[in-house]
């Protein structure tokens, strides 16, 4: 069954401004600026006012209707991350061997000493996304960004980087896990 017309509201936070042109999207605001591209989905952008935007899509049927959700929290989430920032915290988890944790200068992470294995693993960092140490608790990896795509895929290849191979992973639960997701500034 074809949907007539279907809309969704995107409302724009005071000191940020999206600008749309043949679907790609730039949203700036005061910790930078993302660009992101949603030339495949057919939706139109409506601006209603300075404050809020129309999501408009004619004539879709239930799966192309349900984009709509989709492209409108793409957007939310760049609006997030030029005012909060993304901020994923990670623990490295071992029983035995401590895996040694090491951010090289060029922004990569070395993990060396993963279940006892000589071979050291090298994670490259996606493109505005910041790896560092916790000072405050030991084997704990702080990854921040702007971008919720890069730090969370940043986050994802670390993790699966460190996965026991061969082994039951029921028994085996070394690793470096996400233990909190939330923002760079905090809310009050």
């Amino acid at each position: 069954m074809r949907h007539v017309q279907q809309e969704q509201y995107l409302d724009i936070p005071e000191g940020v401004t999206v600008q749309i042109k043949a679907r790609n999207i730039t949203v700036t605001g005061p910790r930078g600026v993302l660009n992101n591209s949603v030339r495949h989905i057919d939706i139109t952008f409506v601006k209603v006012n300075d404050k809020q935007i129309k999501l408009l899509m004619i004539n879709g049927n239930r799966k192309q209707v349900a984009s709509i959700r989709t492209v409108k929290s793409i957007v939310n989430n760049m609006i997030i991350g030029v005012t909060k920032g993304f901020k994923y915290k990670m623990r490295a988890v071992h029983a035995f061997f401590p895996p040694n944790l090491d951010v090289r200068k060029d922004g990569s992470l070395q993990i060396k000493n993963f279940l006892g294995c000589k071979k050291s693993v090298v994670i490259d960092a996606l493109p505005g996304v910041t790896i560092e140490l916790s000072k405050a608790q030991q084997g704990e990896l702080i990854i921040t960004g702007n971008d919720l795509q890069n730090v969370s895929q940043t986050a994802a290849s670390i993790q699966q980087s460190c996965v026991p191979r061969n082994k039951d992973i029921r028994k085996f639960l070394d690793g470096i896990y996400v233990s909190e997701k939330g923002t760079v500034v905090e809310d009050m």
